[in-house]
């Protein structure tokens, strides 16, 4: 790695001499319509290759072989290798190569039926450049991003069009050459790809900008994500990665503690460093630095980090909940931390001003933060159920506790969910969002309200949109360790119970996929509750997620509801059952992680028997009578069923019901349903079916 390196930046010395001696470095952009410039206006000043030219300046010169509708496959229905452009090219002799082929390779007449061909046929195109120029370094790009607007993105070019960037990546395996990476920059702004294909004049300068770096090696020096501020929060006993930006060949050296690594920053400007895992510590410093540049960061802890997220009942405020003013004022604690992301625009039914739209529609939602020690001063504003369950975690391992907290009031599952996750699971759900009964129709009615400004721009974006919050607000922190994620959602998906089924679990899968934790623990409460016809079904739904995925657990928060306030104030056992979940199934501990949950309903005699886990002392959380269960036959004409408790089983009986067929609990949008266990943790709503 440290040769390769040496060797670029001898190269980058002699190409910057070749400026200086008044012999231009002659850069080839080989490619198709995108390298051309289709779209871009005036293509002579606006293509990706004339934006590379200015900003590369006078000492090289840039040539555009870009041809319309180019394959990269021979046998491809135009190829690169039989057009006027690629004879030019030839002739031109580059000093650097820069090749971006195959996204006409995704049409039906070419990829199915040619497709072994085309590793074979980029390095013949290669080598013809090599054969111009041998001393010619040449650069192959991964294609840049199609909408999923594309007529035919699920015919086939989605998936085609994946095959390919793999088949990309084995030619520069093979041949030795540089790959750049022409998809990511641009994947986060679809609208900036206006035809599905074509990116605009931005998206255009996207593309120089990263070739422009490729070439000089200049990534716009050090440069780390905004997770990283005094009093960051590192975790615990798992290898600590720092990682950032730099320009190409920096040498980079990251103390933490008392202990020093040293990297150098790699062709794509990217540079890590991996400390072996560290148990519980305060008061540390980290430094980053180059030789142009130095991260100075005090107070740093190794403790338990956490992800909450959400909608509004997670991101509701410790001082305003019930009893959080008083806990807000005791809350002193160093070591109990929090990185706060607060929106610029609240979701509040208003038109945002034009201002607010661009800058959302450009990913700018969230204001920086930075990492702030509980206090009566920082604390007011954090998450209650956040800072009501770090602190049952602060209190039980004796360690830091660090939340990052990203919530946002009314967002939908969908929105926190990666573009390509829902591109392959679930695409339907990114057409026309704004008119797609996937998604809440308050939902899709508060956004048109938020961007009314904008009423002309079917491009305008909002919160609520299908990946908006992750690209906005997960993807810009990077990939850190975490000890797991809460999450408090559900609200704004309501409405349909079958399509968040499918969302959720795409969601865990997602942000799993992101931190690179396989078996990330995923807490979530379940709907409290509120006078919401569907709330019932959708409290039932997220209990039998719970075996969609393992390492998940589920809050109950039925029994704290507001039948007409969604947003009701008791959040701290909301926090503190989180906290168990986490204890239980994260620590070790032996405290009860939930409360009981539906395992069997059967016959005995006249009574229907009901059997839960979590099932130890159950009994009445008041009154003398378990309330809450009904029973029916086949007709599904659900009676009130008198409950006796015999030990850690419910015993259901109705007068009406002669042969009972399904059972349920709680199965009011606003229950008063009060069955518990020994812990005092309330009993899931459920439905399910008796057996025989």
């Amino acid at each position: 790695m440290r040769k390769t390196l040496a060797i670029l930046a001898f190269l980058l010395l002699s190409y910057a001499s070749y400026g200086q001696e008044g012999k231009k470095v002659k850069v080839a952009c080989i490619g198709d319509s995108i390298t051309y410039g289709y779209g871009a206006g005036d293509r002579d000043n606006q293509s990706y290759p004339a934006q590379l030219q200015a900003l590369l300046g006078d000492g090289y010169e840039v040539g555009n072989f870009g041809k319309n509708g180019a394959t990269l496959l021979r046998r491809g229905h135009r190829p690169y290798l039989e057009q006027e452009e690629y004879r030019a090219a030839k002739d031109f002799a580059g000093d650097i190569c820069v090749i971006h082929l195959g996204v006409n390779d995704t049409d039906p007449r070419d990829w199915p039926n040619y497709r072994d061909d085309f590793v074979g046929d980029y390095l013949a195109l290669i080598d013809s450049c090599k054969a111009s120029n041998p001393d010619a370094r040449v650069i192959i790009a991964l294609l840049s991003p199609l909408a999923d607007r594309h007529h035919r993105f699920m015919s086939g070019t989605k998936q085609w069009h994946a095959d390919i960037q793999e088949a990309i990546k084995v030619v520069a395996e093979t041949s030795g050459c540089e790959l750049i990476d022409f998809h990511s920059p641009l994947y986060p702004y679809p609208w900036h790809i206006p035809d599905a294909i074509h990116p605009d004049v931005w998206g255009y300068g996207v593309l120089a900008k990263t070739v422009y770096s490729r070439i000089t090696g200049d990534y716009g020096g050090l440069s780390v994500s905004p997770l990283y501020s005094d009093n960051m929060v590192l975790q615990r006993r798992r290898p600590v990665e720092i990682s950032g930006t730099a320009d190409v060949g920096e040498k980079v050296s990251v103390r933490l503690g008392k202990k020093t690594l040293k990297t150098v920053t790699g062709l794509d400007g990217k540079w890590r460093v991996e400390f072996p895992p560290m148990e519980a510590a305060t008061g540390l410093e980290l430094s980053i630095a180059t030789k142009e540049k130095t991260f100075e960061y005090s107070g740093v802890a190794v403790g338990e980090v956490w992800l909450c997220s959400g909608q509004s009942n997670m991101r509701y405020a410790l001082g305003s909940a019930k009893g959080g003013r008083e806990a807000a004022e005791a809350s002193s604690d160093p070591d109990l931390r929090f990185f706060d992301q607060w929106p610029y625009w609240e979701t509040y039914d208003v038109a945002w001003p034009e201002s607010a739209v661009d800058s959302v529609k450009n990913l700018i939602y969230l204001r920086p933060a930075t990492w702030k020690t509980a206090s009566p001063k920082t604390s007011s504003g954090m998450s209650a159920v956040g800072y009501w369950f770090a602190k049952e975690l602060r209190d039980s391992l004796k360690v830091p506790v660090g939340i990052i907290c990203d919530a946002v009031g009314g967002a939908t599952a969908e929105s926190w969910i990666d573009r390509n996750t829902l591109e392959t699971r679930f695409p339907v759900i990114l057409r026309d969002w704004i008119n797609n009964d996937f998604i809440q129709e308050w939902a899709r009615e508060r956004a048109a309200r938020n961007v009314s400004y904008k009423k002309g721009d079917k491009f305008a974006r909002h919160p609520y949109e299908p990946c908006y919050l992750f690209e906005s607000a997960i993807l810009p922190l990077g990939h850190p360790t975490l000890a797991g994620v809460i999450w408090y959602q559900g609200e704004s998906n309501a409405h349909n119970f079958e399509a968040h089924e499918l969302l959720f679990p795409l969601l865990v899968d997602s942000w799993r996929e992101w931190f690179g934790d396989p078996a990330l623990p995923f807490f979530y409460v379940q709907l409290s509750s509120l006078n919401r016809p569907s709330w019932p079904w959708f409290r039932d739904s997220q209990r039998r997620l719970l075996e969609s995925r393992p390492n998940l657990g589920m809050a109950v928060s039925s029994d704290l509801g507001d039948p007409s306030d969604v947003h009701y104030k008791d959040k701290r056992p909301v926090g503190e059952r989180l906290a168990r979940l986490a204890l239980n199934g994260v620590y070790g501990s032996s405290v009860t992680p939930s409360g009981p949950l539906f395992k069997s309903a059967t016959v005995s005699g006249k009574e229907v028997i009901v059997e839960f886990e979590y099932s130890d002392g159950l009994k009445a959380a008041y009154g003398s009578e378990v309330i809450g269960f009904e029973i029916a036959g086949k007709d599904m004409l659900f009676q009130k069923a008198t409950c006796r408790l015999e030990g850690d089983r419910a015993a259901l009986s109705a007068p009406g019901v002669a042969s009972p067929v399904y059972v349920r609990y709680a199965w009011e949008p606003y229950t008063r349903a009060n069955l518990v266990n020994g812990a005092g943790l309330p009993a899931s709503t459920f439905r399910g079916e008796v057996t025989y």
